[in-house]
């Protein structure tokens, strides 16, 4: 026995463990060797590998050969390949002719390249990780640079990592023709006609039909329309009386505030009290009636400042997970940030985090409502014609990306905001705010009015709002308590929402 343990006490210890980077020569020469014997097997490949996939940097070339070859529709065999290395200068680097036939020789057929290709694609994502981690670790310890910055740059250099080894597989047409008559013989048997989450809003749904999964719906308007209490309104129309999960993301206001918010809407409370805390008794028996409805409602709330649209998936991912999460709300885009990653101008900044919130709703599988602003142009117009302050598609911010990822745009429009009281047809615009739906991929386009009932931040059904009853002196009925501007928690009265 003790012969034995000497023995083991003599072997060498294998300083080399987890200092290797991950690789997988072998199964490289294979690759290739088989992308060389099969005309076809370089289509199987092709969206998962790059040169930089390999370890070997004479395979990298190699690949690179075949991969130009195939770009430019030529065959691909070990006479190509060469001579394209030859042409490329690489060809005695990579080890001359000799080496590509060696490649080829080795390999009697490509049966197996999509999986020797995915065990690939892990030990280059293992290298990329570990390259990350490795930087990162080098900049935590340079006590010159900032801590919070280097967690954006982190957070954006991960983000984009993901991204570019992220790969949706293509799928054969049945079993999406049996989803989509599944959707189709749901909503035929639904007295509502809905295939989506309900917005609560009566014409608007009939419209849309609902808010449909993985649909990116953008929802602007300019300071003082009310886009926040539009928002805040279908959260409560959804959570608190459908019972649906959703997740509120504000950027802008803190819990708090939200929830006063919501607090005014259900239990009909004017904001100047819940800030002030002057309730009269009926008030309080209102607010310990009501507010309840609110604590069991499933909203979650998030009011992260400059949240990053890696923190946002990340978050968003867990909820869905977690708490089953049906729909998300975002208040608003243009204060997000691209998770530390550089680009020219906000417009190319922008046009990711608009890019990445349509990725995130396709991922999810869920709809992402984001709020957003529109520029001056709305203001800078006539006043005197009301339709030239309608808000167009060209008004939105970043125009370009937001209108091209959205699924839908909508547009929160109060025309009594520009002392305009009459639509064309004579119609009283007091208290009205229009739903314009500038944008439906899936469906028209058209106005929706609603009754806003400021005081409470309320959006609502025309039906459903309380029609004042006291006689004017010329025996006419008000049609609405509303004003301009009786928000009392509406930022905008007191000099707007900050220009991005």
């Amino acid at each position: 026995m003790p012969e034995k343990t000497s023995k083991k006490q003599q072997q060498p210890i294998d300083n080399t463990y987890g200092h290797i980077p991950p690789q997988a020569l072998d199964i490289e020469r294979v690759v290739l060797g088989a992308l060389m014997i099969d005309k076809d097997a370089f289509s199987v490949v092709s969206d998962k590998l790059r040169p930089e996939t390999f370890y070997e940097p004479r395979h990298q070339k190699i690949y690179h050969a075949i991969q130009m070859l195939s770009i430019e529709d030529k065959p691909v065999d070990i006479m190509t390949v060469t001579e394209q290395l030859r042409r490329e200068g690489t060809l005695e680097t990579v080890g001359g002719p000799e080496y590509i036939i060696e490649l080829s020789a080795d390999v009697a057929s490509s049966a197996h390249i999509e999986y020797h290709s995915d065990i690939l694609t892990q030990k280059f994502l293992g290298r990329q990780l570990i390259s990350f981690a490795s930087q990162i670790e080098t900049k935590a310890y340079d006590e010159t640079i900032d801590v919070e910055e280097l967690m954006q740059e982190a957070e954006g250099a991960l983000f984009e990592i993901s991204q570019k080894n992220m790969r949706n597989d293509y799928t054969q047409i049945n079993p999406v023709v049996d989803e989509a008559i599944r959707i189709l013989q749901s909503s035929a048997a639904s007295t509502s006609g809905l295939t989506g989450i309900a917005s609560g809003f009566k014409r608007l749904d009939q419209i849309t039909a609902g808010w449909q999964k993985s649909d990116l719906v953008i929802i602007a308007g300019r300071p003082a329309m009310g886009k926040t209490s539009f928002a805040l309104s279908i959260a409560k129309n959804i959570a608190v009386d459908e019972k649906t999960p959703i997740a509120f993301f504000s950027l802008e206001m803190n819990n708090v505030q939200l929830v006063n918010r919501l607090i005014s809407n259900i239990c009909e409370i004017t904001g100047d009290k819940i800030l002030s805390g002057q309730l009269s008794e009926d008030e309080w028996i209102r607010l310990d009636k009501n507010v309840s409805k609110l604590k069991e409602a499933p909203l979650y709330v998030d009011d992260t400042a400059g949240l990053s649209v890696f923190e946002l998936r990340t978050k968003a991912r867990r909820l869905v997970r977690e708490k089953g999460v049906k729909i998300i709300m975002i208040d608003y885009l243009q204060l997000m940030n691209a998770s530390g990653m550089r680009f020219g101008n906000r417009q190319e900044e922008v046009s990711h985090i608009s890019r990445s919130l349509k990725g995130l709703a396709k991922e999810l599988d869920i709809p992402i409502l984001a709020l957003s602003q529109l520029n001056r142009s709305v203001d800078n117009r006539d006043p005197r014609d009301s339709q030239t302050k309608r808000p167009l598609l060209s008004d939105l911010r970043e125009s370009g990306a937001i209108e091209q990822d959205a699924d839908m745009v909508l547009f929160v429009h109060r025309p009594e905001y520009y002392k305009i009281y009459e639509d064309e047809n004579g119609e009283n615009l007091r208290g009205k705010a229009i739903i314009i739906i500038a944008k439906h991929r899936k469906g028209s386009i058209g106005d929706v009015v609603l009754d806003f009932r400021g005081q409470y931040t309320r959006f609502q059904n025309p039906e459903d709002s309380d029609i004042l009853t006291s006689p004017t002196e010329g025996g006419e009925i008000l049609s609405s308590k509303m004003n301009d501007s009786d928000d009392p928690f509406d930022r905008d009265e007191f000099g707007g929402e900050p220009d991005f």
